[in-house]
């Protein structure tokens, strides 16, 4: 079995962590593992430090110059130099426990699935908000609604390619700066009828930056995350876009009361608050796509 595992990467040296955590994968004896990393610099200035770590780790990586400052273009840029049956992603600041791979090929199997996410937990520093920890706001763990898997994010997914429509799909380069890109490439991917899955064991780990320490930023994010969501999920109403206000309102104004009636409790207040913001997002996404830049 050929596996191939795509890393889009912009200036971190964590990636060498992630490199080092992917050495280390259970895999059977028959399965080849190969790494694409994505740079999506505009000069290919760490291709050879990348590597040299590779070759000092023992790992199959193919480097791919791939600008600039996009990330669609960059998670392309995995898609077409894939070669393997499957493309697992990962993040460039993420690292892998070493029954990732074998986890999402295994629920893929299992439940007949051509994509499978997975959770990504976040490591916090000691000087992290307690309501931040409790709350473990900046993880990211997949989720059905009424039953299903719809969309997802491509911190940690397997993308099974023996399926023409993936091996032939693209990221949508207008939100390569906006993000948001994953969560419209799995929602037409889901209209199109392809089956998602969950593997709740396939974890990933991602160290939280200081500059993510905050509410405002933590808020922001909902509402960019949830503009997103609406956009798309308004692109599947056939129409009925005031369905869809009106639920987002009505989750707006229970969210409002919500958050008032934990006032004294700052774990409640500060999660009724970004679903709230989240909520938002999903009422602005009915009027018009992201444009605010995250990227680049």
């Amino acid at each position: 079995m050929n596996i191939d595992i795509g890393i889009c990467t912009f200036r971190r040296d964590s990636l060498y962590d992630t490199l080092e955590s992917l050495s280390r994968q259970n895999l059977e004896a028959h399965w080849r593992l190969r790494i694409i990393v994505s740079d999506n610099d505009e000069q290919p200035v760490k291709q050879s430090e990348i590597e040299a770590w590779a070759a000092e780790l023992g790992v199959n990586l193919k480097y791919v110059h791939a600008p600039a400052r996009n990330i669609s273009i960059a998670r392309n840029a995995c898609l077409e130099n894939a070669e393997a049956d499957f493309l697992l992603f990962i993040d460039d600041d993420e690292t892998a426990e070493p029954g990732w791979v074998m986890n999402l090929l295994e629920t893929a199997t299992r439940e007949q699935a051509q994509i499978v996410f997975g959770p990504v937990y976040a490591v916090y520093p000691p000087d992290a908000p307690k309501w931040m920890r409790d709350n473990e706001i900046h993880s990211s763990v997949p989720s059905k609604l009424n039953g299903k898997v719809e969309t997802g994010f491509s911190g940690n997914v397997l993308l099974d390619l023996r399926e023409p429509k993936l091996r032939d799909a693209r990221f949508r380069l207008d939100f390569g700066k906006t993000g948001g890109e994953d969560i419209d490439f799995f929602f037409r991917h889901y209209r199109a009828g392809l089956q998602m899955a969950i593997s709740k064991d396939a974890i990933v780990y991602e160290p939280v930056a200081p500059a993510r320490l905050s509410f405002k930023w933590l808020s922001l994010r909902s509402i960019a995350t949830g503009t997103i969501y609406g956009f798309c999920a308004r692109q599947d109403t056939r129409g009925k876009t005031a369905s869809l206000m009106g639920k987002s309102i009505a989750k707006i104004s229970y969210c409002s009361v919500r958050t008032l009636a934990s006032i004294s409790n700052r774990k409640k207040l500060t999660f009724w608050a970004l679903r709230g913001c989240f909520h938002i997002g999903v009422l602005r996404g009915c009027f018009r796509k992201p444009h605010n830049e995250f990227y680049g």
